[in-house]
């Protein structure tokens, strides 16, 4: 059973951070457990997880992280981790570090290399960023999470073009202004569900509809789909597992 008790931690304490720089975005409970979502500053952050990586980062995630060219995206990969794995091993009971995590078999090839997990699917995560915003989402049931970053107005018929058909028809419809902010809420939702059902970009992003107005469309059937409040500049959801709910 998950170590709920941990969802009391004051969220400052989650990389020993200003609580400006680490926020519990969403607290809700489900039928299936309790959904937590955590929102993490990776700029201010980025020299507490450096500190902390090598005790806590296994020698897989440590390889990955050296292997990235620019330093805003190891600094951010590294601080998307350690509170990763904190925030799991305040779920689980066991230090940063003892926590297991294992890759789900592929649901298109069946090969060792689907979403990440936690050894034993005792609990259930999700992680996301852009820019230097981490977001990280915990449940007793399959979830996902994505942020996205504001597209460029010159980007957005581009992207537009791969969405549902009808989010393509409402983001022609949407004045031009609000049309980058339209797109990133959709893309949010439509890759939170993706990730929740272990597909991600596999699955064609034009066959589900998830919305593109201020409030999600109708979730596919068994999830739940729900936007996370972010700082500007940026657009946020969850997708969790309901059992038809």
């Amino acid at each position: 059973m998950t170590n709920t008790s941990a969802l009391e931690f004051p969220a400052e304490l989650i990389l020993g951070g200003r609580p400006e720089d680490v926020r519990r975005a969403a607290l809700c409970d489900t039928h299936d457990g309790t959904l937590s979502l955590w929102t993490v500053d990776s700029l201010r952050q980025g020299a507490v997880a450096a500190g902390l990586a090598p005790g806590v980062l296994d020698g897989m995630e440590q390889q990955r992280a050296a292997a990235f060219h620019r330093s805003a995206d190891r600094r951010c990969y590294v601080v998307a981790h350690v509170a990763l794995r904190i925030v799991l091993g305040a779920h689980l009971g066991v230090a940063p570090g003892a926590v297991q995590l294992v890759r789900e078999p592929c649901p298109s090839c069946g090969g060792p290399h689907g979403r990440p997990a936690v050894e034993g699917g005792e609990v259930h995560f999700s992680l996301s960023h852009s820019g230097d915003l981490v977001l990280i989402g915990i449940a007793g049931a399959p979830v996902g999470v994505d942020v996205e970053g504001i597209l460029r107005a010159d980007a957005v018929a581009q992207v537009s073009s791969a969405m549902h058909p009808m989010e393509t028809a409402e983001l022609a419809a949407a004045p031009d202004h609000a049309k980058p902010m339209a797109l990133a809420r959709a893309w949010a939702r439509k890759e939170s569900y993706l990730k929740g059902i272990g597909a991600g970009l596999s699955r064609s992003p034009a066959l589900d509809y998830v919305g593109t107005g201020p409030t999600p469309g109708p979730a596919p059937r068994g999830w739940t789909l729900g936007d996370v409040a972010v700082p500007e500049g940026f657009a946020a959801a969850y997708a969790l597992r309901s059992h038809g709910r």
